[in-house]
């Protein structure tokens, strides 16, 4: 389909730039540019939480801290058992 739009003198210049540069048309530039920014303004339902399984007692051993991931990862290195 024609249609016409009126752009930006520099936001036309850089879009034909940046089309040039990926070989492809003004009109596929606009195009793409237009669903990359529907697809991020459409709402996604909201998400179910996720339940994970879990093994043992008694929660984290002492001192360990999920957001450390290299302190954690020491930790699991050493091997060793407070318990």
């Amino acid at each position: 389909m024609r249609t016409m739009v009126r752009l930006d003198d520099q936001l036309l210049a850089e879009a034909k730039e940046w089309a040039a540069r990926q070989g492809v048309t003004l009109a596929a530039v606009i195009e793409q540019a237009l669903r990359e920014t529907f697809g991020r303004c459409q709402e996604h339902p909201p998400r179910q939480p996720v339940k994970l399984p879990t093994w043992g007692h008694g929660g984290l051993r002492p001192g360990v801290d999920l957001d450390d991931s290299a302190s954690l990862l020491d930790l699991m290195e050493r091997g060793d058992d407070p318990a």
